[in-house]
């Protein structure tokens, strides 16, 4: 069993991803080529944003966000300690200063209720995280920022193709930011990202920096970054966009039917009514994880942790809240454990895997659950 089954959705899609492949080994022009272009254009339409700016990873994107806005020394930035350490990092790249607020802990995902408290005149922008593939309360988020005069940037590296209150992840703020990593719903095979916007300032202000601050060839008016998204990895997203529909639409019905099964029994990290989830990562809660790991390992069935640590319990990073405890965020890091899902995972998997888990955490029932439909 594959945790991500990347074989299957290639196989499922070979010909016209070689197809859009040999298209630019063809033309040859590998960098910002016309599948860039073609791209930006096809995303913008997805999310409903006015422009979409290809980038080289979705860690550059939050970077190039970030200068866009201005964001640098002696600001702060508001963000969640619970998320990959991309979020906090490319703060401190820009030479910002992250200043974190704990999170949900239905959803892993930042507790709007909390953010105001720690606004300061330093504080420049929100970064909200759409953790494993489901929105943050972008309205509540929204509406604190308005109130203050901050931008906010939806990190949506696991989140593209979710949607909150009708409206695209992506294009729901200031500044949406995705990532093309490939193992991301929909993923290249290499690094890439993309940033949104509805700004046409920040929109040029975006394409400038990604291209070394450069207004027209030589001509350089702002500082930049070498963050160009190669024309093959557009190639290749451009090929996977074709099924992406589907594809969302069955890690759904993955996701249902883990809920079905596990939710009465194992604490699940839930979508919330007012928004979907691409199910980036299936995600329930287990004492004793390593002990749980350890027999789902023995059964053939993998997992991962995302994440173990929280970012301000990190080496490099624990002097930004030197004494300051997050309680729910250091708590699901010891908790969460994610499970396999993918569009190409069968229906016979998902019931394994969710009587897995089951014997794993304990719980007993009166034989083994049966699955509550055949998956498409």
């Amino acid at each position: 069993m594959q945790f991500i089954d990347l074989k299957s959705q290639y196989h499922s899609s070979r010909e016209l991803i070689n197809s859009r492949i040999q298209a630019v080994l063809d033309h040859g022009q590998y960098i910002m080529g016309p599948e860039v272009a073609e791209l930006e254009g096809r995303l913008a339409d997805y999310t409903g944003a006015r422009h979409c700016v290809t980038v080289s990873s979705g860690t550059e994107a939050l970077v190039i966000a970030l200068m866009a806005l201005g964001v640098g020394p002696g600001h702060e930035v508001i963000t969640t300690p619970f998320s990959f350490i991309a979020t906090a990092e490319a703060v401190l790249l820009v030479g910002a200063r992250p200043v974190f607020v704990d999170v949900e802990p239905g959803t892993g995902n930042i507790d709007a209720r909390l953010i105001a408290a720690r606004i300061t005149p330093a504080t420049r922008a929100i970064i909200p995280v759409s953790l494993y593939g489901q929105p943050a309360d972008m309205h509540a988020i929204n509406r604190i920022a308005n109130r203050h005069g901050l931008a906010v940037i939806e990190d949506g590296a696991q989140s593209f193709g979710a949607t909150y209150r009708g409206l695209q992840s992506g294009n729901l703020s200031t500044i949406g930011c995705t990532s093309f990593f490939p193992s991301k719903p929909l993923g290249c095979y290499g690094d890439g990202g993309a940033l949104f916007t509805s700004d046409e300032a920040l929109a040029t202000a975006m394409r400038e920096i990604r291209i070394h601050g450069q207004s027209r060839r030589y001509v350089h008016t702002r500082l930049g970054v070498g963050g160009r998204m190669d024309t093959l990895q557009c190639a290749i997203v451009l090929a996977k966009l074709e099924r992406f529909a589907w594809e969302v639409e069955q890690r759904r019905r993955v996701a249902a039917a883990y809920d079905v099964m596990l939710q009465p029994h194992v604490p699940v990290l839930a979508c919330q009514p007012d928004r979907t989830s691409v199910y980036a990562q299936y995600t329930v809660l287990v004492d004793e994880r390593e002990r749980v790991r350890e027999i789902l390992d023995s059964a053939g069935i993998p997992t991962a942790v995302h994440y173990p640590l929280p970012i301000h319990q990190q080496p490099a990073y624990a002097h930004l809240a030197a004494g300051e405890r997050y309680p729910v965020s250091e708590d699901l890091a010891a908790r969460v454990l994610s499970l396999p899902l993918s569009p190409y995972l069968p229906a016979a998997d998902v019931h394994r895997v969710a009587n897995a888990v089951l014997r794993a955490a304990g719980v007993t029932q009166g034989g083994s659950i049966e699955p509550v439909e055949e998956l498409g």
